[in-house]
């Protein structure tokens, strides 16, 4: 068809596919970001645990309307300097960095939530047209490594990204913890760095990178002309019942996968600090926070604010009656320690305050240790990346992501087990060759199954079976983790691996045509 790239792809040097990729490091840094805080600012700003997974649907919904729509208008973009996707990587860069800049110092929960719809639209509007930006770029003989190199960007991005507030905290001597309702300075500045990076990196690609015209600019135009906006709105969102049949096949991996995904980056900070840090005081202290907060509750002269703060708060000590109450001490929610410890007028005594500081404390250590955890995860991915042609080669790409993914899964599984912190390194080290795979392998097996000029279309749909997932655990998830698991996060993180494991043996079904 006119509306093609031109069919003979010259092979690319490999600082050619370096520079095409480079963007990837400050888009993934981002979104590591995203992925690595964003349950512990809900948290820190008063979200109960079935209320995290409800604010975590902005992403998902987010991306379910903004992939396909900026895959189909990539298509049908050219600019004779721009090019074909660089102007959507170049926006999308802008609007994520003024996001990174505001959403840590949002003051309420609702305006965090709203940031995060923000946020998830930016770095979508720049990260799909980079995947069909290898399928436009690069051969077929090519495609697995540029899917490489963009998965080896996305690690380093993301091993920077989860560090960086344990760097500020460690290296640099800034607060990880801060008054209640009020984000610590070490993720402040993360996040400001963040910002810096995605906009540089992705700049950096912009203005090294060229793209391939259409075969002929005049039909391309045509046919651009022919098809209106309603036009695009039916096709994107109607692609969903005309995938090719690999697409199909890759859905039902996609949607197991990432259903695990989402389950570790809502729930993993709850569960570990509460499994593996003192969280715990003792449950006289617990009785005395739901006798003030009833005094509190009777007031008349309550705000709407003040009333939905201390019903959160009763929600929490609830869940403590319901489900930990043989136990003492008992681990309570940083929500509670943040509230008492900030309240002075509440009259508790020296020695409560000091166990309301130190469940701060291990609550802030917890949730930097795994982001250094994180790191570790997203540095093996990003060195299994490179690791990943060679297992292929010898094998398929297909029997590749299915060890892969099961390595994942056993990785999230084994959390559940360990009871020395340290080994939590290990456990996120092998999510990571998982992740390795994620990133790469299901595109580099769906783009040969694609017609070029519907490369960045059939991405965003592709896409679909990433959101989609994440919105039924962000629908689900709250329930299964109060009603069955019983407040219980760590079971829902093993729920998260065994749908991994799910979808590596779904990944035999596939056909893989290159």
């Amino acid at each position: 068809m006119a509306t093609t790239v031109n069919k003979d792809k010259p092979q690319l040097s490999f600082w050619q596919i370096w520079n095409m990729s480079f963007g990837f490091f400050g888009i993934q840094f981002g979104f590591e970001l995203q992925n690595s805080n964003v349950s512990r600012i809900f948290e820190t700003l008063g979200a109960n645990k079935d209320e995290i997974p409800l604010l975590w649907i902005a992403a998902p919904v987010t991306g379910l309307i903004v992939q396909p729509i900026i895959g189909y208008l990539s298509d049908r973009t050219w600019h004779p300097y721009w090019g074909r996707r660089r102007p959507f990587f170049f926006i999308g860069a802008i609007l994520a960095a003024i996001a990174l800049f505001v959403m840590p110092n949002s003051p309420v929960l609702w305006i965090a939530g709203g940031m995060l719809w923000i946020l998830d639209a930016s770095i979508n509007i720049s990260m799909e047209p980079f995947r069909a930006f290898v399928g436009d770029k690069l051969s077929a003989r090519q495609r697995t490594t540029g899917f490489a190199m963009q998965s080896f960007f996305i690690g380093v991005g993301s091993v920077i990204a989860a560090l960086l507030p344990w760097i500020f905290t460690n290296w640099f001597h800034f607060s990880n913890t801060a008054p209640a309702g009020e984000i610590p300075d070490s993720v402040k500045y993360s996040f400001y760095i963040g910002g810096l990076a995605f906009l540089i990196a992705v700049i950096y690609t912009v203005f090294t990178t060229d793209e391939f015209p259409p075969e002929s600019i005049e039909e391309f135009k045509k046919e651009a002309k022919s098809k209106g906006f309603r036009h695009g709105f039916q096709e994107t969102f109607l692609g969903i019942f005309k995938m090719p049949k690999t697409m199909t096949q890759l859905a039902f991996v996609q949607f197991f996968t990432w259903f695990g995904l989402f389950a570790m980056w809502i729930y993993s900070t709850n569960a570990i600090t509460s499994t593996q840090y003192n969280m715990a005081v003792d449950k006289t202290l617990v009785d005395k926070m739901e006798v003030l907060l009833q005094q509190k509750l009777q007031s008349a002269q309550l705000s709407s604010k003040e009333t939905k703060t201390y019903r959160s708060l009763q929600a929490d000590i609830n869940e403590i009656r319901e489900y930990r109450a043989s136990e003492n001490p008992v681990v309570i929610s940083v929500n509670l320690a943040n509230y008492f410890e900030a309240n002075k007028e509440n009259q508790l005594s020296a020695s409560e305050i000091a166990e309301l500081q130190r469940v701060r404390q291990q609550y802030n250590d917890g949730a930097d240790w795994l982001n250094v955890c994180s790191s570790v995860r997203n540095g093996i991915a990003a060195l299994f990346a490179f690791i990943i042609p060679l297992i292929a080669a010898r094998t398929n790409r297909k029997i590749t992501h299915m060890i892969c993914l099961i390595i994942g899964g056993l990785g999230l599984i084994s959390i559940k087990f360990i009871t020395n912190l340290q080994l939590i390194v290990v456990s996120m080290g092998m999510v990571g060759i998982a992740w390795a795979s994620i990133l790469s392998m299901p595109y580099a097996i769906l783009s040969g199954s694609l017609p070029a000029n519907k490369m960045g279309y059939y991405m965003g749909v592709f896409n679909f079976f990433i959101v989609i997932p994440q919105i039924v655990a962000a629908t689900i998830l709250g329930f299964f983790t109060m009603k069955v698991f019983h407040a219980n996060t760590m079971f829902t993180i093993v729920l998260g691996g065994a749908s991994m494991i799910l979808a590596g043996l779904l990944s035999l079904r596939v056909e893989d045509k290159d």
